[in-house]
């Protein structure tokens, strides 16, 4: 795992404020986050054995994260101390369960491309890689250079990627908004117009994968397109929906399933996840993944 560590700060309000608004909210909640983080340990807690390369600040909040998460037996070794703040996240919290989320990156900002020759043998041995958008970008890109298994990435938060650095990602994780800006393009309508955007990034050796919350999510493989479905859930906090969709896509990968079979078993982790309040409080275990069957 190449990515963030976050201290979470979850606020719940009746709705988004419009701009120049004040709302009243409610209780604010502190948990430990990062899509880095959250991803690593939803697949410890499903019983993979995971290794994180980061960076938290050299204040009590980086201290506190690497306590947590190595609680979670993820190894923690590499994720190195930096003179700055440790990255937050602030995440308002709609009844609905829908969530909007700013991140001040902090010292995930000051994670290097040096960081990551440090822990090259780290990477080359790893069966698979994944890395998300909340560190430099040319960080991911040296990941995604070393590793020698296969190399997973979930652009988000939504920014272009470089088509050199899509040469080497065997599996593309982005969402409606994230596929729209790995292309810099406006985020597409129906079905159609996601498959449409898919296609262009879909290579002999990429897959896609578009999560579509809701409604599941869309492989795209060649000149295949297979829709996943999700099962039907009541939704208390998206906040962690694609960091466990993307560890359970990972999960099964690494058991030799196919990108379609894989994204079956993420929606199944996902739908656990959106179940539950917090990010990385609500990352299921194996044994928990107990859902009625899929619509």
């Amino acid at each position: 795992m190449v990515g963030s560590l976050n201290v979470d700060l979850t606020l719940p309000v009746p709705r988004r404020p419009e701009g120049g608004e004040t709302l009243l909210g409610e209780d604010l909640r502190r948990a430990p986050g990062g899509k880095g983080a959250n991803q690593a340990v939803a697949a410890a807690r499903l019983g993979r054995d995971v290794a994180m390369i980061g960076a938290v600040g050299d204040d009590p909040e980086g201290e506190w994260l690497l306590d947590l998460v190595a609680a979670e037996g993820v190894d923690v070794s590499a994720v190195r101390r930096v003179p700055a703040p440790t990255g937050h996240a602030v995440i308002l919290l709609e009844p609905d369960g829908e969530s909007t989320i700013v991140v001040s990156p902090g010292a995930n900002g000051r994670l290097t491309p040096a960081d990551v020759d440090a822990h090259q043998r780290l990477l080359a041995g790893a069966r698979c890689v994944l890395a998300q958008h909340e560190v430099p970008v040319d960080t991911v890109a040296r990941a995604a250079a070393l590793t020698r298994g296969q190399f997973v990435l979930n652009p988000a938060p939504g920014r272009p990627v470089a088509r050199d650095l899509l040469r080497r990602v065997d599996v593309l994780v982005p969402n409606r908004l994230e596929l729209a800006a790995v292309l810099e393009r406006p985020e597409p309508t129906g079905q159609a117009g996601v498959l449409a955007l898919a296609r262009e990034l879909a290579g002999p050796s990429t897959v896609v994968v578009v999560t579509l919350g809701p409604d599941g999510a869309l492989v795209v493989s060649g000149d295949a397109a297979t829709p996943v479905p999700a099962p039907t859930v009541a939704a208390a906090d998206t906040t962690a929906a694609g960091d466990s969709f993307c560890a359970g896509f990972v999960d099964a990968l690494l058991d030799g399933a196919d990108p379609v079979a894989a994204a079956g078993h993420a929606v199944q982790v996902a739908a656990v996840t959106v179940t539950r309040p917090g990010a990385l409080d609500s990352l299921p275990r194996r044994d928990e993944l107990r859902l009625p069957e899929s619509r």
